[in-house]
């Protein structure tokens, strides 16, 4: 496959760019960012219309997008492979399917796995934990969250309130425990367990459930979670693989407290965790589309060391963002000039440590030094901006006009 072309369509390319480059393939990307280290790793680049986390990305304007690159691609390509922001949208997907080689689940699967009442019938058949959803009105929301059906990110996750579900909205009863994602290969039939990662969150005032990062322990290291109790999870996972026809890389999110797990819901797609999983002998998106042509593929041995990735969110409105040297850590970098809202993602930031503790006490000092580096760089371009004014208006001592 090596040299081969394949598209990219998501939230956010960049991830699975880095990753299709590291397999020895061309990517062309659509996405929403454009970000720095995204054009540099993309062979060609189209720009997505909408907004993070609505479920249905770019609308026609992805379709316009995917047969530009398609055309610049050549004969050469393996097809496309979806990031996030498709999940709400299994009639686009189908679209594309029908002008391109989907790579991954199909969109009758995503369909399935994503309808919230469907998801959960489904899970209650096959015997598998579920937290309780409705859409009927709570005369007690304690205990309730509001989700969105095909949202991601968890920004779109709030405490329930009296009253019936907003449209595309669904109540979830809250249940206890630490958040882990079971990373899989499913072929259709079966599954191959790639991790098991512990997730956090980064709340803001008024996203509380915003997905913070997640750590991936080293080989050799005891899980997070007792061994019979992840065999159980896969074997829920395998069931609703073999039940919905389950293809390619996904990811099974689950709460648990050690000694109970609730799956929560299945992601369909290549994941947030990519970045940290990516790091065998053999690819992972290679796996990737392997297992959603119907084989499994043999994976390499996991590193030793422990692996993290937080998302970087705005401190403060960066407008526009400063121009840095930006570590070589950071991925999805923002261009210069561009603008990034307060709380709005800015970055993502990787580390790696002897363990998961290390691993994440190397992100929490990588963070704050990113943060203080853009405080600085964007006071020293503010001087020189005021410096050039005063010069431009004849008066060193005067405020500059605005």
């Amino acid at each position: 496959m090596a040299g081969e072309a394949i598209l990219v369509a998501a939230q956010s390319g960049r991830a699975l760019a880095e990753s299709a480059r590291r397999a020895g393939l061309r990517p062309f990307v659509a996405d929403l960012f454009g970000d720095a280290d995204t054009l540099d790793l993309a062979e060609d680049y189209r720009p997505l219309p909408g907004r993070f986390g609505t479920g249905r990305l770019g609308g026609g304007a992805l379709l316009d997008a995917l047969d530009a690159l398609a055309s610049r691609a050549g004969p050469r390509c393996l097809g496309v492979v979806l990031g996030s922001g498709l999940e709400g949208a299994p009639d686009l997907m189908a679209e594309i399917g029908r002008r391109h080689r989907l790579i991954g689940a199909p969109p009758e699967t995503v369909a399935a796995l994503k309808d919230p009442l469907g998801f959960a019938a489904l899970c209650a058949r096959l015997s598998i934990p579920h937290p309780t959803v409705r859409r009927e009105p709570l005369d007690d929301p304690a205990g309730w969250l509001l989700k969105r059906a095909g949202g991601s990110g968890g920004s779109h996750i709030r405490a329930a309130s009296r009253g019936s579900a907003p449209a595309g909205g669904y109540f979830q009863a809250r249940v206890p425990g630490r958040a882990f994602g079971l990373a899989v290969l499913a072929d259709g039939r079966d599954i191959a367990v790639v991790a098991l990662t512990e997730q956090w969150a980064a709340p803001s005032p008024l996203r509380p459930f915003r997905y913070g990062g997640a750590v991936v322990g080293g080989s050799g290291k005891a899980p997070p979670l007792p061994a019979a109790l992840i065999g159980d999870i896969a074997e829920a996972v395998a069931r609703l693989s073999a039940e919905t026809g389950l293809r390619g890389l996904a990811s099974a999110d689950i709460l648990s407290d050690g000694e109970r797990w609730w799956l929560t819901e299945i992601n369909p797609r290549p994941g947030a965790t990519l970045d940290i999983l990516d790091r065998r002998g053999s690819s992972l998106l290679l796996a990737h589309v392997s297992a959603s042509e119907g084989r499994l593929p043999l994976l390499g041995a996991p590193p030793v060391d422990a692996a993290a990735a937080e998302i970087c969110y705005g401190a403060q409105a960066y407008r526009p963002v400063p121009r840095i040297a930006w570590p070589d850590h950071a991925r999805d970098r923002p261009r210069p000039g561009t603008d990034v809202a307060r709380d709005a993602p800015l970055c993502t930031l990787l580390a790696t440590g002897r363990d998961e503790a290390a691993a994440r006490q190397t992100l929490r000092e990588r963070a704050a030094r990113l943060h203080a580096l853009l405080d600085q760089e964007g006071m020293d371009e503010h001087e020189c901006e005021v410096s050039e004014r005063q010069h431009a208006d004849g008066a060193a001592g005067r405020a500059p006009h605005r």
